[in-house]
C-alpha cells in the first residue's frame, strides 16, 4: 500500500523535504442534497439538550483559560512511546517526551504519523496511545490518524489493506463503503485511535487534480454523497469519530494546497450542485467533524483568504446554511496554502475567528498557542467564542464515550483484530466488485 509522497489531510508542509518533515514521510491533509437546514441558535442551549450535556458543562466550568486554549490544538508528538526523549519534541515544545508535552500544553488531541516515529508495530502503537492517554488524566485525548485507505494510509502496513475511495465508488454500492469504514474504524479503535480523518467528501471533477484524484469516491456528486454517508455510518458502527474533508470542496483544482494556494471559481449555485451534496450527506449522518480546505473560492468569499480562514464559508455556509454544529477542524496548518498570507500565530487566531474549533498541526506550536491565548485575554477572541469551540470538542468526546474515561487498548485484542481473515474478505469483495 502506498503511504508516502502523497497529499492528504494533516499535511506535508510545503511539499518539499525539510529537516523536520522528511520527503519519505510526506503526508496528506484533509448530504444527498445541499438544501439549507437551520443551524442551532445557541451552542449552550444545543448542548443542554444532548446526552452527557451536564458532564460537558461540568468539565468546561472547571477548565482554566489555558486548559481551554490547549484543547483547541492537535499537534504531532515525536517518538514511538509516550516517554521517548526526542530532540524534535525538545525543539518544538521545550520538553523531551510526548508525555511532558501533553502535561505542559494539555492539547485536546494528538495525531499519529510514521514519519514522526509513531508507527512501528501493533503492540508499540497500543502502548503509545495508552501512554498518551495516561499523560492526560483530566480530559482524555482525541487520538487521530489520517487513514483514508488507498493512497493515504498512515497505519499501513499494520491495518488491513482496504481499497481506496475511488475503487469503492466504482462498485456503485454504498454498503461496501460502510463495510470498509467499519473495518478500518474497528482496527483503529483496537490500536487506541478514536478519530479518523476520513472520509474524503470531495467530488473529483477535475481530472488534473494533483491532490484528490483517487482519494474521492468519484466525479458525480449524486453518487459520491451516498458513499460518504455510508462511510460515516461505518465509522460510527465501529465506535470511532470521523471527519469529512475538505470543505467547501477540493475537487476542482489543479494546484496542490500543500505547495500552493488553489483558487476555485465555483459560483454559489455551482457549489450547491457540485461540492455541497456529500458534506450535507455527512451532516445528515451526524458526522463528528468536518475539515476545512486551504482553497480560495472568491465567489463564496471575495477576501482572498483560504476557506480555513473564511467566516463566510465556515460559519456562513457550513454552520448556518448546512446546519453543522459539530467540530470544524483545519487541514494541517503547516501546509503552504494557509501560510502564504499571515504568520503562523495569526493563522491560528484567524481560523478560530472564522469558525474553526480544532487547530491541526501548527508548524510553530508555541507561537500559535501563545497567539490564541493572547487573543482570548485581549478580547480579540471572546470567552464565549472560546467556550463554543471547547464545548463542541467536549461534546464530540462525550458522544464517543471518551469524556469520562479514556479507553485502554488491549494489545492482544489488537493483534487478533488487525488484518483478520474476516477483514481481508471485505477488501477482497470490494476489489472483486470494482469496475
Amino acid at each position: 500500500m502506498i503511504a508516502t509522497m502523497v497529499a492528504g489531510c494533516a499535511g506535508t508542509g510545503a511539499g518539499a523535504a525539510s529537516p523536520d518533515r522528511p520527503a519519505a514521510g510526506q503526508v496528506g491533509d484533509m448530504a444527498t442534497s445541499a438544501a439549507p437546514s437551520p443551524s442551532a441558535t445557541s451552542e449552550t442551549s444545543a448542548a443542554s439538550s444532548t446526552p452527557g450535556a451536564s458532564k460537558v458543562e461540568a468539565v468546561l466550568a472547571r477548565m482554566s483559560v489555558e486548559d481551554k486554549v490547549g484543547q483547541l490544538f492537535m499537534p504531532v508528538l515525536y517518538g514511538p512511546a509516550a516517554n521517548t526523549v526526542s530532540g524534535e519534541n525538545q525543539a518544538r515544545f521545550g520538553v523531551g517526551t510526548p508525555a511532558k508535552a501533553i502535561a505542559k500544553y494539555r492539547p485536546g488531541g494528538v495525531i499519529l504519523f510514521p514519519w514522526a516515529d509513531n508507527v512501528k508495530n501493533v503492540r508499540q502503537v497500543v502502548a503509545l496511545t495508552n501512554g498518551l492517554q495516561k499523560a492526560s488524566p483530566e480530559i482524555p485525548l482525541l487520538v487521530g490518524a489520517d487513514q483514508e485507505n488507498g493512497r493515504v494510509s498512515r497505519m499501513a502496513p499494520l491495518v488491513t489493506e482496504m481499497p481506496g475511495a475511488s475503487v469503492i465508488g466504482s462498485t456503485g454500492d454504498p454498503s461496501l463503503a460502510r463495510r470498509a469504514a467499519k473495518v478500518t474504524g474497528t482496527e483503529l479503535r483496537a490500536l487506541g485511535i478514536n478519530l479518523d480523518f476520513a472520509p474524503v467528501a470531495d467530488v473529483n471533477i477535475n481530472p488534473r487534480n494533483p491532490v484528490i484524484g483517487p482519494r474521492a469516491y468519484g466525479s458525480d456528486p449524486k453518487k459520491v454523497a451516498p458513499m460518504v454517508a455510508a462511510a460515516v455510518q461505518g465509522f460510527h458502527d465501529a465506535g470511532i469519530a470521523s471527519t469529512a474533508k475538505h470543505f467547501p470542496g477540493h475537487g476542482d483544482t489543479n494546484v496542490d494546497s500543500h505547495s500552493g494556494l488553489p483558487v476555485i471559481q465555483h459560483s454559489l449555485s455551482q457549489w450547491n450542485k457540485l461540492d455541497a451534496p456529500p458534506f450535507a450527506a455527512a451532516i445528515g449522518k451526524n458526522i463528528d467533524a468536518i475539515m476545512s480546505a486551504h482553497v480560495v473560492m472568491p465567489k463564496l468569499d471575495p477576501s482572498g483568504d483560504p476557506a480555513t480562514l473564511s467566516k463566510p464559508i465556515l460559519t456562513g455556509l457550513l454552520r448556518e446554511k448546512l446546519g453543522f454544529n459539530g467540530v470544524v477542524s483545519t487541514d494541517a496548518l503547516d501546509m503552504a496554502g494557509v501560510r502564504k498570507k499571515y504568520g503562523d500565530g495569526q493563522v491560528a487566531v484567524r481560523a478560530i475567528q472564522a469558525g474553526v474549533d480544532l487547530l491541526l498541526m501548527p508548524p510553530d506550536f508555541p507561537k500559535a498557542y501563545g497567539a490564541v491565548l493572547a487573543a482570548v485575554k485581549s478580547g480579540k477572541i471572546s470567552t464565549a467564542r472560546l467556550d463554543q469551540s471547547v464545548r463542541r470538542l467536549l461534546k464530540l468526546k462525550a458522544a464517543r464515550g471518551l469524556l469520562d474515561r479514556a479507553p485502554v487498548a488491549d494489545p492482544a485484542e489488537a493483534e487478533r483484530v488487525l488484518r483478520s481473515a474476516e477483514h481481508r474478505k471485505v477488501a477482497q469483495l470490494i476489489n472483486e466488485r470494482a469496475r
